[in-house]
């Protein structure tokens, strides 16, 4: 093995060892371990260490130049070795002094998982021979043909992730008998969690085939698309379209009401961030107040629909009628933040919005507007929309009037996308001298770019004091922009199918995992920096920002000097 390949495992070996003693002694091995994956043989807790291991393996693996193999898998099987050994030496260190009084986590119970409920000595040995063989592993991985790569790959997503959420997905199949009956095999039994060794194995077996036969066939079939005649074209796009409109509408009915309310948790902020993905994404504003549109609207829905009398206004209207007041509220907000910050780019445009979103929070539970406005004790007894004689109070309810307002927050921003406005957005965002330079009137721009992303704001802020019936100012913290922001990074910056993915990775699973709610913001931070390293465009970026990302790769090599004229 070459020496830069020697130094390379070693060093991502010792930095994979002490991301997993990182993992460990925040309490995530512990906590995580209650639930397992696979019953009775891998726990979550566990889980986090040996991707840590994998993923350690897989990179050392994937830096090994050329084709030889061999080096490759004993690269990953160094760093993977070097990686448990860390966790060794904080078993030892542990078992020898009591690191209680300076670090919590460093428990008996989490020694007793490193150990594996084994004595030390044999536990040391069963770590670092793991270590080793996920090494090992991972390095063989990386050096499948790439179709059997993807398919092995997902094959272990899809068991961890079933197995992670298979009390949900049993909740959900309860109303169906014979369908729980007939799946019943693949989850363990007798009050044990997690998938069955059974289920684990045929999960993984139909996943990959599915993932394997998909990469073979997929691109067959996407050329036979291609090859059809427009109209042929168009009605297979509207056909994809209509069907995947009908599984959305029957989704409430299917999934129940828990996972209704995450639908509808999910489907508020990916509406907040299509606003923010317009003025973010499409013309490079950078907007850290985001929460107050969206306060905004929820106080103004509520000041107008409660009926509570606890507040001096009485207006009572019914939700529709505040609905347009709600948001024409905060498209003039949008405004009035535009013009002073007309003249400002990058940090000192973030600084000012992150300002006016605290002014708006205070100004919320001041004493000063509490006649208005409820103060900190916020209003109660929001009005519910209706439709006739049908009150929209339950998830199931709730989902299609969310559904509805997403629907059309995307069709405005695919429309505005393409649109002499939209690229005008896009030409300010790469840069604004040269937008105004080219007769673009930036003042124009940039207020209808806050006008437009505070509207949709605003309509999700209505339609969540609606959901809640309460209004409080604690719901509108500088978190909530953050969040937003995170899930407009993590998709694709100026993506509109980034969103929904942003929103589903940040919101929806945390949501389904909320017993794990403590390391949420642990959780966002280290997905932006592996998100910031390996795939900074996001995870369905925009064209525009992938060829930025990517330029380097699409460089054509110059023709040399003694090559022969075309």
């Amino acid at each position: 093995m070459a020496k830069s390949n020697w130094l390379g495992a070693i060093r991502l070996g010792l930095i994979g060892g002490v991301i997993a003693v990182l993992v460990a002694l925040v309490g995530m091995v512990e906590v995580f371990g209650e639930r397992d994956i696979v019953a009775g043989v891998i726990s979550m807790g566990q889980t986090l260490l040996v991707l840590t291991v994998l993923l350690v393996g897989y990179i050392t693996a994937s830096r090994t130049a050329g084709s030889q193999r061999l080096v490759g898998v004993a690269s990953g099987a160094l760093a993977g070795l070097l990686t448990s050994a860390m966790l060794v030496v904080l078993l030892l260190i542990g078992k020898a002094v009591n690191l209680r009084p300076v670090l919590i986590n460093a428990s008996p119970v989490l020694y007793k998982i490193l150990t594996f409920g084994q004595d030390t000595g044999t536990g040391v040995l069963i770590l670092l021979a793991l270590g080793l063989v996920i090494g090992v592993v991972a390095g063989i991985i990386h050096w499948l043909p790439p179709r059997v790569r993807g398919a092995v790959i997902a094959g272990l997503l899809l068991v961890g992730l079933i197995g992670l959420l298979q009390d949900l997905l049993r909740v959900t199949l309860a109303p169906f008998p014979e369908v729980s009956k007939a799946v019943a095999w693949m989850f363990g039994s007798k009050g044990q969690k997690g998938l069955s060794v059974a289920g684990a194995i045929v999960v993984f077996t139909v996943v990959a085939a599915v993932s394997y036969l998909w990469a073979a066939q997929g691109n067959n079939l996407q050329r036979r698309v291609r090859a059809l005649p427009p109209s042929g074209q168009r009605a297979v796009r509207w056909g994809s379209l209509a069907l995947a409109f009908a599984m959305l509408l029957v989704w409430p009915q299917v999934a129940g009401p828990y996972l209704s309310d995450v639908s509808n948790q999910v489907g508020l902020f990916i509406l907040a961030g299509l606003g923010l993905n317009i003025v973010v994404g499409f013309a490079g504003l950078l907007d850290l107040g985001y929460v107050a549109f969206f306060a905004i609207g929820a106080y103004v829905m509520g000041v107008m629909t409660t009926t509570g009398g606890e507040i001096a206004t009485n207006f009572q209207w019914t939700f529709w009628e505040a609905l347009p007041v709600a948001v024409g509220a905060s498209v003039l907000m949008g405004v009035i933040l535009g013009i002073p910050v007309l003249k400002m780019r990058g940090d000192y445009l973030a600084i000012v919005t992150l300002g006016f979103g605290e002014i708006i929070r205070i100004l919320a539970i001041s004493d000063f507007l509490k006649p208005y406005e409820g103060g900190s004790l916020g209003i109660v007894l929001v009005g519910k929309p209706t439709l006739g004689s049908l009150v929209m109070e339950t998830p199931q309810s709730l989902y299609y009037l969310i559904f509805a307002g997403c629907l059309l927050a995307v069709f405005i921003s695919w429309r505005l996308r393409d649109s002499r406005v939209g690229r005008a957005w896009k030409a300010m965002r790469e840069d604004e001298d040269v937008a105004q330079a080219m007769g673009m009137n930036l003042v124009t721009t940039k207020l209808l770019a806050f006008a437009t992303g505070a509207a949709f704001s605003g309509l999700a802020g209505a339609i969540f004091a609606a959901k809640l019936s309460t209004v409080y100012p604690h719901s509108f913290t500088l978190l909530y922009s953050i969040n937003v922001l995170s899930l407009i990074i993590v998709g694709g910056m100026g993506s509109l199918p980034g969103v929904f993915v942003g929103a589903l990775v940040l919101v929806g699973l945390p949501e389904l995992l909320r017993e794990f709610s403590e390391y949420r913001l642990l959780m966002y931070g280290a997905l932006l920096i592996v998100m910031m390293l390996t795939r900074p465009e996001g995870f369905w970026p925009e064209a525009t920002h992938r060829r930025e990302f990517h330029e380097e790769e699409a460089v054509v090599e110059p023709v040399p000097s003694s090559a022969p004229a075309p």
